[in-house]
């Protein structure tokens, strides 16, 4: 295979594990409520959607190991624990969203069936390609991801020769940092930790005899290519999400939504094509992270097989019963965790993608034990009702003296002066 060939391959394969449920139904009705500041609202959500995850498969390339290896400068405890956590919310709450989008999205609509057969089918043939894993990359990469962006573009490319460019003024108080929030619940940082040891693994078993210069470059270009085309219909989904919104009700759900852009832009058979997108696109992510869960217990258990295959069989029941849950109410769950796990996800990929003379064992320490008590308060401002402010009023007092600490960024400012100060510390001792 040319190297081109190849790189278009992986790329295309990395975009279609990152492109999930999140990824589908989060932006149009991100560009719906946010009028004329959409490219704000874009900007936002791409630098927590696209750059951080992009990001985290650069730090994948350099290390060329698992999720295990990017807390491993903090201490061994701390990564098997961090990537424990990470593998039990990625398998627990992302991975049975997509078998729950699917149903709402694309057997709901056309047939009268219960949503606990549909995760079965679903996560019957997750299992099959979980266990054909040396495959992966090219299946998808070959077959799936084109149809994802053939039938994306079209959506997105009717709708913006469609309508003209009047946006309504933006219901969102803060355009910017709610777009980032709203990158949070693509679990795409989380992603990047997870299927980028995916892409590690196939790449190895295609490529044995490989060296590593020659696979981090692969996966350096395969990386920036992928991100390229998440920003570019993310974008696009936002502002077709913007340029519709005087066609629907204020409060229309997210499904809601991107089913009514579907129909509205491609017709009578609109409904039919959005089922086959959400499919593929669902499909995919819960592939890779089923795959990327079994990877990593495999590793612990020596290789084991059997851990694999138990891995791979506990992951598919454990999506068929979360699986049964709304969009919606898996979302609302998830905020809590994501509030905690994905501002320290953030900074592992930030300090493993940097050069290693500004990463040493105690930055990494220094770093990760700030960023885990800064995120404390966001973490408890999320418990319960994502609607529900009383615990955000009582934790108010104490955001007032962290910096961006009422915009749910309060380990931001925090994590970066340690950064900063560690790192001139150890110079000034040297």
């Amino acid at each position: 295979m040319s190297r081109t060939k190849e790189t278009l391959v992986t790329a295309f394969a990395l975009f279609s594990l990152f492109f999930g449920a999140g990824n589908l139904i989060l932006p149009p009705q991100l560009g719906f409520k946010s009028g004329e500041l959409w490219w704000l609202v874009t900007i936002g959500f791409c630098l927590s959607a696209v750059l951080i995850p992009i990001l985290g498969i650069l730090a994948h390339a350099k290390l060329q190991g698992t999720i295990f290896d990017f807390g491993k400068k903090v201490s061994p405890t701390f990564s098997l624990v961090y990537s424990l956590i990470i593998y039990a919310i990625s398998i627990s709450l992302p991975s049975p969203r997509t078998a729950s989008v699917t149903h709402e999205m694309a057997i709901q609509p056309f047939f009268d069936s219960p949503s606990w057969l549909t995760s079965v089918v679903y996560f019957a043939l997750v299992f099959v390609f979980v266990m054909n894993r040396s495959k992966i990359l090219n299946i998808i990469g070959k077959l799936l991801t084109p149809g994802i962006i053939i039938i994306l573009l079209l959506l997105i490319g009717i709708t913006i020769f469609s309508f003209d460019f009047e946006f309504p003024l933006t219901q969102f108080p803060s355009p910017f940092t709610h777009g980032i929030l709203e990158g949070y619940q693509t679990f795409d940082a989380i992603g990047a930790v997870v299927v980028g040891g995916v892409i590690i693994v196939s790449i190895n078993l295609k490529h044995k005899e490989g060296s590593y210069e020659d696979k981090k470059a692969l996966i350096r270009r395969a990386g920036w290519l992928a991100g390229l085309g998440l920003f570019l219909i993310y974008a696009g989904l936002i502002l077709s999400g913007a340029l519709v919104h005087g066609s629907f009700e204020l409060e229309i759900s997210r499904t809601a939504l991107l089913s009514g852009m579907a129909k509205m832009t491609l017709g009578d058979t609109g409904n039919l094509f959005l089922s086959i997108l959400v499919s593929l696109a669902c499909f995919t992510t819960a592939v890779g992270i089923v795959t990327g869960t079994a990877d990593f217990i495999k590793s612990r258990f020596s290789d084991s097989p059997l851990a694999y295959l138990i891995t791979a069989i506990l992951g598919c029941i454990l999506g068929v019963l979360m699986g049964q849950f709304d969009v919606g109410y898996i979302i609302a769950v998830a905020l809590p965790a994501l509030m905690f796990i994905y501002p320290i996800t953030i900074v592992l990929i930030l300090l493993n993608a940097a050069p290693d003379r500004f990463t040493s064992a105690m930055v990494f320490k220094a770093v990760v034990i700030t960023t885990i008590i800064f995120s404390i308060p966001d973490f408890l401002g999320s418990v319960g009702s994502p609607t529900s402010t009383s615990l955000s009023t009582d934790l108010s007092p104490m955001l007032d003296w962290i910096p961006l600490g009422h915009y749910s960024l309060g380990w931001v400012l925090p994590a970066l002066v340690v950064f900063l100060g560690v790192n001139i510390l150890s110079n000034f001792k040297r």
